[in-house]
């Protein structure tokens, strides 16, 4: 059986992977990229390299999209429109779930059938069965590419709305971003003790690898919208984290983020928290100052 075209516009390195796996996996693969000359490879394996977005839209039935933002998507194909009429478009650049109901219905305009992506996978993932990536917009859109969409990662279809992927995707990047740099903060008071990064990557590693069963015991809770304070008090979460930011100023590192967390413990006991749990938090989140 033919295996489905495919045109890959924008050759970063995520979008660069994704063409590269393709032609691995006997697909016909069209690229376009503002700066040609980060096909070249592409085009010694056999990829395509189209002179323009209107003749990389004409050469498949499936556009995949790995852009900055949906503001670049818009730059690149907003002149070749004529050309989106009968198209797949899957984006799988970043960008906010509004942003993706925008774009749907822009493709729509134009006679183009759309799919939000989000990749949870680095490049050197992509085509690893372990990898997966979130997609939603139309169902039936979604299973006529969707054996297509796995030569790259596995799929998680979230629904309908087109927003959802979006908002999956970012919801990832919350968390992964804050403790990332969490990560970074607690490295800096660490050297400024003489600690190395690898000195502390097995503790740091214990600390995040006991997240999954911390996740766990709060969820029900929090679905529930019960924050007994049983198990943790938010009264003693202002202390621990003060801690924290004292022991940054003693180091003279930056104490911004811990800072940061300080605060917001702090409006939850303001509002009347201090003998919940922290999952109380949850609230203060809710209702954002002014």
């Amino acid at each position: 059986m033919q295996k489905q075209p495919v045109t890959v516009i924008g050759l970063g390195p995520m979008g660069h992977a994704m063409a590269s796996t393709y032609i691995d996996h006997g697909h016909r693969v069209t690229v376009w990229n503002r700066t040609a000359s980060r096909a070249d490879d592409l085009v010694a394996k056999g990829a395509v390299l189209a002179s323009s977005p209107a003749e990389a839209l004409s050469a498949s039935g499936l556009v995949v999209l790995s852009l900055t933002d949906y503001d670049a998507m818009y730059a690149i194909l907003e002149p070749a429109t004529h050309a989106l009429s009968g198209k797949v478009v899957v984006n799988l650049s970043s960008d906010t779930p509004e942003k993706a109901r925008e774009a749907a219905k822009w493709a729509a305009r134009h006679g183009a059938e759309y799919l939000t992506g989000g990749v949870q996978a680095s490049p050197t993932g992509i085509g690893d069965p372990e990898s997966f990536s979130f997609y939603s917009g139309p169902q039936q859109v979604f299973e006529s590419v969707k054996e297509t969409l796995e030569v790259l990662t596995k799929t998680d279809y979230r629904g309908e709305d087109p927003g959802l992927a979006a908002l999956y995707y970012q919801l990832q990047l919350d968390v992964f971003w804050t403790a990332a740099l969490a990560y970074l903060h607690a490295l800096a008071v660490a050297d400024a003790h003489g600690i190395s990064a690898q000195d502390m990557l097995p503790y740091l590693s214990g600390t995040v690898g006991s997240m999954p069963d911390f996740f766990a015991f709060y969820t029900p809770r929090i679905d529930a919208g019960e924050h007994p304070g049983d198990v943790d008090r938010l009264a003693m979460g202002v202390a621990s984290v003060d801690h924290v930011v004292q022991t940054a100023k003693d180091a003279g590192v930056d104490a911004a983020l811990p800072e940061a967390v300080l605060e917001i413990f702090r409006r939850g006991v303001d509002a009347g928290h201090a003998a919940d749990s922290f999952t109380s938090l949850i609230e203060t989140f809710r209702k954002p100052t002014a």
